[in-house]
């Protein structure tokens, strides 16, 4: 029985630690920035929590964070009440936190310093992935201590791959975000033109969701574009922040992102007219304004 620390638990950090919690015997203490979050997590699951990030690593074997940006990483790691100033030798910190490469390689030394090893390893499949414990999970890190942090990632995911060294999660990740972001926009005009042309959607999606045109974005979220409802998951804020570092990391490295700038720029529009907490499919609302979105 390993005792395991937990920071964050947000739409998808509540239900990851959830797992953990319910399929093992391993000790788990969590934090949350509003403690009545942490608390309710308790009440269902049990364990314990800590107000402080620091205080929650105190002894802990495994160290789990899933928080939203650079700077709360780097808040509730390097902070004054940071989990990295309790962090004893040999624990080994797993972030689940979709961040820069940068970050997660200065995380990786701090970890070093420290005598603990350090993990990036972003998510995919969103909030239902992490309810159903089905999450992809990309991981940069010492390859000598991956199957210690595998053995806890498999309660809540359904494939775990080690990309490389710290890091490769992190790029990984950019992989992922590059790919749906022309993905959904090419939904978003596929399902716009099958209604333009009088067809029905159902039936056409049904044909060529068989086809070459598959996608989970297809599967999972043609439905409820037809249907104009865009409330499942993953909102326009997040996938700015994350196509933000795509963008930054393709600067560094002479890649050349045309499509995913420009979907940037679509979900900027989406963000002035007020959708900043719609799901990434609010790209068809672009494209019908005059329809209720």
């Amino acid at each position: 029985m390993a005792k395991i620390a937990w920071i964050g638990l947000g739409v998808m950090g509540y239900p990851m630690a959830g797992h953990i919690a319910a399929k093992s015997s391993h000790e788990l203490t969590v934090y949350n920035r509003t403690a009545k979050k942490a608390d309710d997590w308790v009440s269902q699951f049990g364990g314990s929590s800590a107000p402080t990030p620091l205080q929650v690593a105190e002894d802990a074997d495994f160290l789990f964070c899933c928080v939203g940006n650079d700077d709360d990483l780097r808040e509730v790691t390097l902070g004054p009440n940071g989990a990295f100033q309790a962090i004893k030798p040999g624990a080994i910190f797993i972030d689940h936190t979709t961040s820069s490469a940068i970050i997660a390689k200065e995380l990786h030394q701090e970890a070093l310093d420290r005598g603990a090893y350090f993990f990036d390893a972003p998510v995919s499949g969103g909030q239902k992935g992490a309810e159903d414990g089905t999450l992809t999970v990309m991981t940069g890190g010492p390859e000598q201590y991956y199957s210690q942090a595998e053995d806890i990632i498999k309660y809540f995911s359904g494939s775990c791959r080690l990309m490389g060294p710290v890091g490769s999660g992190q790029l990984t990740k950019m992989v992922n975000q590059i790919a749906i972001a022309g993905l959904v926009q090419a939904l978003s005009e596929a399902v716009h033109f099958a209604e333009n042309a009088g067809l029905d959607v159902a039936d056409v999606m049904g044909v060529i969701s068989k086809g070459a045109a598959q996608s989970w974005q297809m599967e999972n979220r043609w439905q409820t574009m037809a249907n104009r409802e865009f409330d499942f998951g993953f909102a326009v804020d997040w996938m700015r922040k994350d196509l933000s570092i795509c963008l930054d990391e393709a600067r560094r490295n002479g890649a050349q992102l045309p499509v995913a700038a420009l979907v940037d720029q679509f979900y900027a529009e989406i963000q002035q007219k007020g959708g900043n907490r719609l799901d990434t499919s609010s790209l068809l609302t672009r494209l019908v304004p005059n329809k209720k979105a």
